[in-house]
């Protein structure tokens, strides 16, 4: 794909929930100062791609926070949606654009715990919370990719899940059926800490390959904190992956991290 709109695309930046990725210039029209934007292409067409577009164009319109990713542009052409957002040149804390201490990866998962809580006061939840969505930045990160949000609204359900790449990042819960909920959030969080600390999943290297073992592994395994991590983290991984109703809210694990 060369672009979408007035959108001209320089490269990809890679696969998220239901859509790619791309570096794009800024058309004239667009009133911001930087000279390069990110523009995710959903993927699909029909009534269902337009339920997922609209989903997560309102989580990024109805929450308001320093930690996620800014909103720029939305459309449609052909069909397709496309929305564009601030790019951010570090990468993610899954792949980025040059190493990353231990202390930069705390403060990532500490903004990206703070962006969680703004959507949780909002009455919406990510489900998809991993290190591949927290873009980093000077001062930490920002959480992007809302393709798999849920408002919590009765009644309302929504399918669908992450790449199975993502799955060491889920609450188990929601692989079993679970609603999500800001607790599933929550666990996904402490995850990504202990990976951020790591380098390692909860469940060592996983077969991401073969889809159904990958699940197989993580529904029957036990996740294993890694000796590696200084007790007083090891002990807030621990919190987040307790029974959900014993985990602590994202605000508090952006506290203990701060």
């Amino acid at each position: 794909m060369q672009g979408i709109a007035d959108y001209e695309f320089i490269r990809s930046l890679g696969q998220g929930n239901h859509g790619e990725f791309f570096l794009a210039g800024r058309p004239a029209r667009l009133p911001v100062k930087a000279e390069q934007v990110a523009v995710k292409v959903c993927g699909g067409t029909g009534e269902d791609a337009f339920r997922r577009a609209t989903r997560e164009l309102k989580a990024f319109a109805v929450v308001q926070s320093p930690y996620l990713v800014t909103l720029y542009d939305a459309g449609q052409q052909g069909g397709v949606f496309y929305y564009s957002m601030e790019y951010l040149p570090g990468g993610s804390l899954a792949e980025p654009a040059s190493p990353v201490s231990a202390e930069a990866g705390v403060r990532a998962v500490a903004c990206a715990a703070r962006a969680a809580q703004a959507l949780h006061d909002a009455g919406i939840v990510h489900r998809d919370i991993k290190p591949g969505n927290m873009l980093l930045t000077a001062t930490g990160a920002k959480l992007s990719d809302l393709g798999l949000s849920q408002t919590l609204t009765p009644g309302v359900q929504v399918t669908g899940m992450g790449r199975i790449s993502s799955v060491e990042f889920t609450d188990p819960g929601l692989l079993r059926g679970d609603e999500p909920s800001p607790a599933s959030d929550v666990w996904s969080l402490g995850a990504s800490l202990h990976w951020a600390l790591t380098g390692q999943g909860l469940y060592g290297k996983l077969p991401t390959d073969d889809a159904l073992l990958t699940l197989r592994t993580v529904l029957s395994t036990t996740p294993v904190i890694s000796p590696e991590i200084p007790g007083d983290l090891a002990d807030l991984v621990t919190s987040c992956l307790k029974d959900p109703g014993s985990r602590p809210s994202a605000l508090e694990v952006a506290t203990a991290l701060e």
